[in-house]
């Protein structure tokens, strides 16, 4: 066993240009990636899939398991293709949404594939472009287009979000092309699909009902915040999405969405993800500045499972650099965690749903991890339910999931604290329990001698049956 103890915080790392190579990833792997996002609302489903073949190239040459996590691009409104693919806007020029419209644009005329927005926006109204960066003020509509002039200046690039404050409702809440685009990530191998611009709990719904997947809503509209508890409990994670979020949201209310979305998602046992921006310098420089630093650290602080890169990754000239800063920050942070508290506030928060055993049966492994000086938590596990369970009332001590199916032990990447790898399976409990002690320190995680908890359900082999709690030493085969 190592004295430094592992990184509970995972780290998701957004593939793009700059890192999509296989010599690149593979050290972004080795430096702390834990989850691969694929963005599909650039590029083609080929393009990902080389893509995705790379990254598992990748986490098998560096012999550690990374996630794939497919963002399918929501109902969003962008930008149509533009000349050259730039155009500079300047404070006072004049610029018009061409809406319905394919046609080629440029710093005077762009096209908008969405014909009812020239009838859901008024003069006076707000227009942002570029994630918030340029700034539009409406003067006119007349017919399908939409007369504007620039306040805040910018380069606009092909393809780029539109962003409306306010509820459009004849957006579709999942477009046609995202099942689709679930569809053939689901042949592709992902391991879990991000829903962009996500309103209600009935949108997870309607996309559940066309995969298995595992399902992280990204929490970026105003709906969204407004009916979170309810999001939340039907998907599988959660993502404070905050660039949307901060152009939908006044910016100043950001930071306590942040906070309340990590706690009702803590509230209910889901993963949740903090993105965009956290080392926003380091996609041109080779340090971050202070204040991002600490940023990714209140994150830390406040709960989240996971913490994002996005064009830090995806486009900056230190992919692999901006990895290795995001990991030593979460393990320097990690110092101060308060586990205790955590582990005592959550169990007022997080009830035995449906009088499930699982979650007392995790509590009070979290204080027997405490109480008795444990050096981890073992949990087999169908599913990664359990696991997740555990996680969730923030343990002082590593959770060690072991599942005899790969994609249980892939989507483990993006759960805190959680450790993953493969075992047998096995149809007798106490034969499992045997099992996983033995392997635990075959893989070099728990010393022989140690003392471990052991979570197992009867009968064994079927998800969801978690009732048992075991203490014991653990010793090589």
């Amino acid at each position: 066993m190592t004295s430094t103890p592992p990184r509970r915080t995972k780290i998701v790392a957004t593939i793009g240009p700059a890192s999509d190579d296989s010599e690149v990833l593979a050290r972004m792997v080795e430096a702390g990636m834990d989850v691969a996002r694929l963005n599909f609302a650039h590029g083609t489903p080929e393009e990902k899939a080389a893509t995705a073949q790379r990254v598992r190239e990748a986490a098998s040459r560096a012999g550690r398991e990374v996630a794939l996590l497919q963002d399918v691009p929501g109902p969003k409104l962008r930008i149509g293709v533009l000349r050259d693919d730039l155009a500079e806007l300047r404070p006072g020029d004049h610029l018009v949404l061409a809406c319905g419209s394919t046609e080629e644009g440029d710093a005077s005329r762009m096209s908008v594939a969405f014909p009812e927005l020239a009838r859901a926006v008024d003069p006076g109204d707000v227009i942002y472009l570029a994630d918030g960066s340029v700034r539009l003020r409406v003067m006119a509509v007349r017919g399908d287009e939409v007369e504007t002039a620039v306040e805040l200046g910018g380069a606009v690039s092909s393809r780029q979000g539109v962003n409306v404050p306010g509820e459009l409702s004849a957006l579709p809440a999942v477009p046609d092309e995202d099942l689709e685009l679930v569809r053939i990530g689901g042949e592709m191998g992902v391991d879990m699909v991000a829903l962009s611009f996500v309103r209600s709990p009935e949108d997870v719904h309607h996309v559940r009902a066309h995969t298995d997947l595992p399902l992280v809503a990204k929490i970026e509209k105003p709906q969204a915040v407004d009916a979170i508890e309810g999001i939340a409990h039907a998907s599988d994670c959660v993502m404070v999405a905050r660039g949307d979020l901060g152009i939908e949201l006044r910016i100043e209310d950001v930071p306590l969405v942040q906070k309340r979305v990590i706690a009702q998602a803590g509230a209910l046992a889901r993963p949740v993800i903090v993105a965009t921006q956290m080392l926003e310098s380091m996609v041109v420089s080779t340090r971050p500045t202070r204040a991002e630093v600490t940023d990714v650290a209140n994150a830390i602080l406040d709960g989240t499972d996971a913490v994002m890169l996005s064009q830090e990754t995806a486009v900056g000239a230190h992919p692999v650099e901006v990895v290795e800063m995001m990991a030593a920050i979460a393990l320097r942070t990690e110092t101060a965690l308060p586990h205790e508290r955590w582990n005592e506030s959550r169990v007022r928060h997080l009830p035995p749903h449906d009088q499930d055993p699982a979650y007392t049966v995790a509590y009070n492994a979290c204080a027997a991890a405490r109480q008795l000086d444990l050096a981890a938590i073992v949990v087999p596990t169908l599913s990664g339910r359990s696991a997740r369970i555990v996680s969730a009332y923030r343990p002082s001590v590593p959770v060690l999931a072991l599942s005899p199916n790969e994609e249980t032990v892939r989507q483990c990447s993006l759960i805190w604290g959680v450790q993953a790898a493969g075992i047998a399976p096995l149809g007798v409990t106490e034969e499992l329990i045997r099992d996983a002690a033995r392997r635990v320190v075959e893989l070099g995680w728990v010393a022989a001698g140690e003392r471990v908890a052991i979570m197992a359900g009867l009968p064994s082999g079927e998800p969801g049956t978690t009732s048992l709690l075991q203490i014991q030493e653990v010793f090589a085969a």
